[in-house]
């Protein structure tokens, strides 16, 4: 099958919106399978959108190698072509001195070509200059070729494109002119989700409205001459296969407030014996499960919503005082708490507001408060209903989590902040809330661990 990824020069340079187009061309015709570098839930949200099939993170400082080609593999066995975004610039990772967390550690693993997105604003010649500096920074980075944007006009693009293919030997494959249809909305966190359900006509207008702007600029099957050969190995017996017997049912909050997850999460829980069943917080009661997991999102967003449903809200608190097994991250975290308190002049709001949550773990919520993005590493406490043992992860908030003095925390930081200093993971009975999100390969243990706390939750 076909393999490619496509890398910015830095971010903010379009590769996006580009790699959406891209995306959504190429399924017209082929089985896409797309992955993103980085733990981010956003950007995999539209790229899944566009492709129709679930997208993947691929992280080299949270995973190791051989949890990356598992993942790739696994998801790539009935694909025609992967399609992988990368994440800020190229070469942009976890330090100053090595390419760990970056795109070019995944192209390098992969064995894959790259095709460099440009930001060509104001730069012709220049351009030729900045393409060979990348090609020259690491030799073992195979730059196939160049799509420019941000071009004005004829010339423009015409004295760049003569540039590099005369410096640097690669071709041009496309120059994209500014176009306002192209920008994806954003929010405080990034991008808008495209799960919130209000968003999917506005995404599908943008995503057409993409889809010309890539078709008239940028030959689309082109770039899959550019794209390197990649061939899965056998994933039968890897943690993402599902067990034959699904014994254990997990109740999963997935709606507009909540959608932060890794689809890996899905396969990692089928594979331990569990079958995830979808609820709303906003719409539905708790469904009957032997444990929930309530991941991130914009409960903020609807917390009106969120504070109405008082079924869902006395029910997750109920399971939590019935020790029932409960993991939640951020967003989940938020609505555990016993409130949120949103500031005045927050997203336009004239005064203060309050609103009610479960109450399963004592404390509130503030916004906004400091915006944190960051890696974190740790170790989690053996009364964990995700079990004992060290873990990579990161953390990406608005908010501010205030709890009481006598407050147990389970996991013990030594990289990255948590709610409080180098703590985090609130456990109440058998409840746990963190602000480190986890990603699901590299912890499937700790998931196979909730999963059998889930059967015998005592």
């Amino acid at each position: 099958m076909k393999a490619l990824m496509i890398a910015g020069d830095r971010s903010g340079a379009g590769k996006t919106s580009i790699s959406l187009g891209i995306a959504s061309l190429l399924a017209d015709h082929h089985r896409v399978q797309t992955f993103k570098v980085g733990m981010d839930y956003i950007d995999p949200s539209y790229l899944a959108a566009a492709s129709g099939r679930p997208c993947r993170n691929l992280d080299g400082f949270i995973m190791q190698g051989s949890e990356i080609r598992t993942i790739v593999d696994h998801a790539a066995q009935d694909a025609d072509v992967l399609l992988v975004e990368g994440v800020r610039g190229l070469y942009e990772g976890a330090d100053a001195l090595t390419d760990q967390g970056s795109s070019a550690e995944i192209a390098k693993l992969l064995h894959i070509p790259v095709v460099l997105v440009v930001n060509a604003r104001s730069i012709t010649r220049s351009a030729a200059a900045l393409v060979k500096g990348f090609m020259a920074f690491d030799p073992e980075i195979a730059i196939c070729g160049v799509i420019l944007n941000n071009v004005y006009g004829t010339t423009h693009r015409e004295k760049a494109k003569r540039a590099i293919e005369h410096y640097c030997g690669i071709p041009v494959l496309g120059a994209i002119p500014p176009d306002e249809s192209m920008v994806l909305e954003m929010r405080h966190l990034g991008l808008v989700p495209y799960r919130e359900g209000e968003m999917q006509t506005a995404f599908r207008e943008t995503v057409d409205a993409i889809r010309k702007t890539i078709g008239n600029h940028l030959a689309v099957e082109e770039i899959l001459s550019c794209a390197g050969e990649y061939t899965p190995q056998d994933t039968e017996k890897s943690v993402l296969t599902p067990a034959s017997d699904q014994d254990a049912r997990i109740g999963v909050a997935f709606d507009e407030a909540f959608n932060f997850y890794y689809a890996d999460l899905f396969d990692v829980l089928r594979g331990r014996g569990a079958e995830p069943v979808f609820f709303s917080p906003v719409h539905d009661r708790l469904p009957d499960a032997d444990g929930y997991i309530l991941g991130g999102g914009y409960p903020e967003l609807y917390a009106r919503e969120l504070e109405a449903n008082t079924a869902a809200r006395n029910g997750i608190k109920e399971e939590s005082e019935n020790r029932t097994p409960i993991y939640a991250e951020c967003g989940g975290l938020i609505y555990l708490t016993g409130g949120i308190h949103l500031s005045a002049g927050w997203r336009g709001a004239e005064k203060e507001v309050s609103f009610s949550f479960c109450g399963a773990i004592p404390g509130v919520t503030r916004m906004p408060s400091k915006r944190v993005v960051k890696y974190v590493e740790g170790f989690s406490c053996p009364e964990s209903p995700l079990g004992e043992g060290s873990f990579r992860g990161h953390e990406f908030h608005y908010s501010d989590v205030r709890l009481g003095p006598n407050t147990r925390f389970c996991y013990r930081l030594t990289r990255g902040g948590g709610i409080e200093g180098q703590k985090d993971g609130v456990l109440v009975n058998n409840t746990l809330a963190s602000y480190t999100h986890l990603s699901p390969v590299p912890s499937w243990r700790m998931f196979d661990h909730f999963v059998r706390k889930c059967r015998s939750p005592k």
